[in-house]
């Protein structure tokens, strides 16, 4: 009863977890979404307007442009290519659901960010309900890790093994796993799908796991490549079960 008892707790919980990110991706995505494709239409005509006097600005009128330019770059808007751009967004619900991950494991890129006044007071509410509540989910994922760790141990215990020698081989089991897993795979998917090379894959993927986020590199950002749809979710998915391992590793 208690095992059975214990297995709902943690399928309400990883249910609960996974719809929390899903409301708030669709709340981020509603939010964001109509001020963006404003801010690309402004960039657009931003442009046109550069191209058809470039020749005429002043050295005041050029420094408007390169300041207006580098907010929108910092918005997240990027005025290079035809007007077909404005269709895309940012705050598609991959995007978004990227976003709110990355809010609630406090990674934080920055290069993804609410700008309109009800995103920036929804995200302080989502980040504070929803911080906790990852911390909660990653305890029970690394504790049902540990249940593994456990019974790897009793299976060598049996076979008469020493425990100092199942506390470590089980450890070393844990963390070469999990470096493979979570580290040296997906560095290769990475590379193959951002065009990076395998070095960068690795920075990235510990720069993202460790929470430090610089920024410097993100996932589906770039223009000129074609992502395929849900990229950003698998990513993001990802990165909660790479920051569940992170824990299992922590308790061990």
């Amino acid at each position: 009863e208690a095992m059975c008892s214990g297995k709902l707790q943690t399928g309400l919980l990883v249910a609960g977890y996974f719809i929390y990110l899903l409301v708030g991706a669709a709340v981020f995505q509603a939010l964001e979404r109509t001020a963006e494709k404003q801010e690309k239409i402004a960039a657009v005509q931003m442009k046109e307007a550069f191209l058809q006097t470039f020749t005429q600005l002043t050295v005041a009128e050029m420094e408007q442009f390169m300041k207006n330019l580098t907010e929108a770059i910092q918005n997240g808007v990027y005025p290079v290519g035809n007007e077909s751009q404005l269709e895309e967004s940012n705050w598609d619900f991959s995007n978004s659901f990227f976003f709110a991950g990355t809010v609630v494991s406090t990674i934080g890129y920055g290069t993804l960010h609410p700008k309109t006044a009800g995103g920036q007071i929804f995200c302080v509410f989502f980040a504070l309900f929803g911080i906790p509540l990852n911390i909660v989910f990653l305890h029970r994922v690394g504790k049902m890790l540990s249940l593994l760790c456990k019974k790897l141990g009793k299976f060598l215990y049996e076979k008469g093994m020493r425990k100092k020698k199942i506390k470590f081989l089980t450890l070393l089991f844990f963390l070469a796993t999990g470096v493979l897993v979570f580290l040296c795979l997906p560095s290769v998917f990475f590379q193959i799908t951002e065009g990076w090379s395998y070095s960068e894959g690795i920075y990235f993927a510990f720069i993202t796991l460790s929470t430090i986020g610089f920024g410097d590199y993100v996932v589906g950002k770039q223009s000129d490549r074609n992502y395929f749809s849900y990229y950003r979710v698998l990513v993001a998915i990802w990165i909660l079960f790479g920051l569940a391992w992170i824990a299992l590793l922590f308790n061990l």
